[in-house]
């Protein structure tokens, strides 16, 4: 499901992702009620410089994030994404956090770039779930695997295949189910069209030929989102 898109009339330049360090500021800060102008005051730095680091691409010295640190009540390592190397979503929920279903559409928004999902079939042995690299092709997942590898039980059956994004920064992610039987995916057309434009290269490397399609017969998917934080009250006002 790869499709060119078409434009018509001026197009705007997509807005800079401002990363985690960004994100995580900004919602310490919104969490405390602190305006970006009260932040930059406790931090010793421009207001214009904070809103840079909450809206675009940045690296500060170490100096201003120990700063932002002090100025907002946590540390460095929390900022600056401290247990990376832990499991996602080890932190709190969101203050106030909103769980909504995706149409399919959506879901298929999420998958149509490819990456890594995870696969769930059934063995001899019980229950499997293995991480696999997948792309979309014509309303289908495609992913590769050795021929005498553990995913190759999969050939044939009924599999589960789940794709999920999770932002530990604002406390927000989506996930996507796709449910579908697996069959072999070969022919020399297709897989050197697969090898040319949408070709799942897995990561470990090494001998992976067997190539699997899924077809869906279920597609679903759920957000999880978080409420904008109230804004804080003006103190001059209340006292008109």
């Amino acid at each position: 499901m790869f499709m060119s898109a078409v434009t018509h009339g001026p197009q705007r330049s997509p807005r800079p992702d401002p990363g985690d360090l960004g994100r995580r500021v900004a919602r310490r800060r919104e969490q405390l009620g602190l305006s970006r102008a009260d932040t930059a005051a406790r931090a010793g730095i421009a207001e214009g410089y904070l809103e840079y680091l909450e809206t675009a691409p940045a690296d500060p010295g170490t100096g201003t994030v120990l700063a932002l640190a002090a100025a907002l009540g946590t540390t460095a390592a929390d900022l600056l994404g401290g247990g990376l190397d832990l499991p996602p979503g080890a932190g709190g929920s969101a203050a106030r956090p909103r769980l909504a279903d995706l149409a399919p559409w959506e879901c298929w928004a999420k998958l149509s770039p490819g990456g890594v999902g995870r696969v769930a079939l059934t063995t001899p042995e019980g229950p499997l779930i293995l991480p696999v690299n997948y792309r979309v092709l014509d309303g289908t997942l495609v992913f590769r695997t050795g021929e005498r590898g553990p995913l190759a039980a999969a050939l044939g059956q009924r599999i589960a295949v789940e794709v999920d994004r999770v932002d530990e920064a604002l406390r927000t992610g989506w996930s996507v189910l796709v449910r579908g039987t697996a069959n072999r995916f070969d022919g020399p057309a297709a897989t050197a069209a697969l090898r040319r434009r949408h070709n799942p290269e897995p990561w470990p490397g090494g001998e992976r030929e067997l190539w699997l399609r899924v077809k869906p017969a279920v597609v679903t998917g759920r957000t999880i989102t978080a409420a904008a934080a109230a804004a804080p009250a003006d103190p001059e006002r209340r006292t008109r």
